[in-house]
């Protein structure tokens, strides 16, 4: 179960809801492979992060025309 479903279920419950914060809340990560999710889809594996995109390959295909990128080969 994720962190978000864990929420989905215990909203309503607030007394639920602040032992979870205090005791479970996940990390904040500042480096390492879910640091940079995909800005478009939230994806974590195979982010391109140089020159700042932080675009997955997929997503980046997508959108590299529009970005300015073009395809040489």
């Amino acid at each position: 179960m994720s962190f978000k479903n864990l929420l989905k279920q215990i909203e309503g419950k607030e007394i639920k809801l602040a032992r979870v914060m205090k005791f479970n809340k996940p990390k904040d990560r500042r480096f390492g492979r879910n640091a940079f999710p995909c800005r478009r889809c939230g994806k974590t594996e195979g982010v391109i992060t140089k020159y700042g995109l932080r675009y997955c390959r997929q997503c980046f295909r997508e959108i590299a025309r529009d970005l300015g990128f073009e395809k040489y080969n």
